[in-house]
């Protein structure tokens, strides 16, 4: 048995995505036991900066977050921007932290995190241009390698992607976390 057998984590991007930022914790999720789903906006593959292509599974418009255990969001600019004026991509991602489940997030995906509302009083860290904006959302912003407050994993850029991929299934192993705040 693996830590995450039984376990189902939505990874929700779109086209401009940074490769690695998916590719990366896809793998480390699906090969400690986890079923992984590739939710978007877009209808039937995605494209990341560096050519990488992933087929959708799923609409972001038809997804449910009940359905998932925890939710993975990468980076890229581009990504981020369209996410965060999907007015479906935040509803979803807003709906994990209401239910007080994991979310992961990396680089510039906090945009989203922000149009939903969510980090309000957390600490997190983030592309370091992301800083004002997480600060004038009301977060706590640090320069460190990896953040976990209570479910909410975060990191800085490809570089911090072990440490990202081990908390961000430490985190799925443990499941919902009661106090997260929705913010």
């Amino acid at each position: 048995m693996t830590a995450l057998d039984g376990k189902k984590v939505a990874f929700l991007l779109t086209d401009g995505f940074e490769d690695s930022e998916l590719t990366s914790p896809w793998s480390a999720v699906t090969d400690a036991g986890a079923q992984a789903q590739l939710v978007s906006p877009a209808d039937k593959n995605v494209t990341g900066k560096k050519g990488h292509v992933q087929d959708v599974d799923q609409a972001v418009a038809g997804a449910d977050a009940s359905a998932f255990d925890a939710l993975v969001l990468p980076g890229g600019v581009v990504n981020a921007d369209h996410l965060r004026m999907d007015r479906g991509a935040v509803a979803f991602a807003k709906a994990f932290f209401e239910a007080h489940k994991p979310v992961a997030v990396i680089c510039h995906g906090s945009w989203i995190l922000i149009e939903a509302d969510v980090v309000r009083g957390r600490t997190l860290t983030s592309y370091p241009s992301l800083r004002t904006d997480l600060l004038n959302a009301g977060a706590t912003w640090v320069d460190e390698e990896v953040v976990v407050d209570e479910g909410l994993v975060s990191s800085r850029t490809p570089d911090d992607l072990p440490a990202f991929n081990a908390k961000t299934i430490e985190e799925i192993a443990e499941g919902s976390h009661p106090g997260q705040r929705a913010g």
